[in-house]
């Protein structure tokens, strides 16, 4: 049950959703299969309300859009990045704690 807050990006519309928003953006790159990406979707729901105005949470399946995430060079899932004015600003790989999270999020936005 993911959130509405959340944005589900593909590599057609990564660059208009992320690169180009004027806020914000913590990439999640995630795929059906990884355990770890399904244990912390739960987190990025309640941080999506938590930080709603103040950023954008977005979903990148790395399965169905192998573009971007090779761009990146995606090599382990979860992986975390936030993007600020259309240039990646920080990466966190494997899944982390709500706390853990928070405080990445908190460290962007300072």
């Amino acid at each position: 049950m993911a959130s509405d807050l959340i944005k589900h990006v593909s590599d057609g519309s990564f660059e208009t959703d992320v690169l180009q928003s004027s806020k914000p953006v913590l990439v999640d790159f995630w795929a059906e299969w990884c355990g770890p990406c399904k244990a912390i979707a739960p987190t990025l729901d309640e941080l999506a309300k938590t930080y709603d105005g103040k950023l954008q949470i977005a979903k990148v399946n790395v399965d169905e859009n192998r573009a971007v995430p090779a761009k990146f060079g995606i090599k382990g899932i979860p992986t975390l990045m936030v993007f600020k004015d259309g240039q990646l600003a920080a990466t966190k790989v494997g899944a982390m704690t709500k706390a853990q999270l928070a405080q990445f999020i908190d460290q962007q936005l300072a």
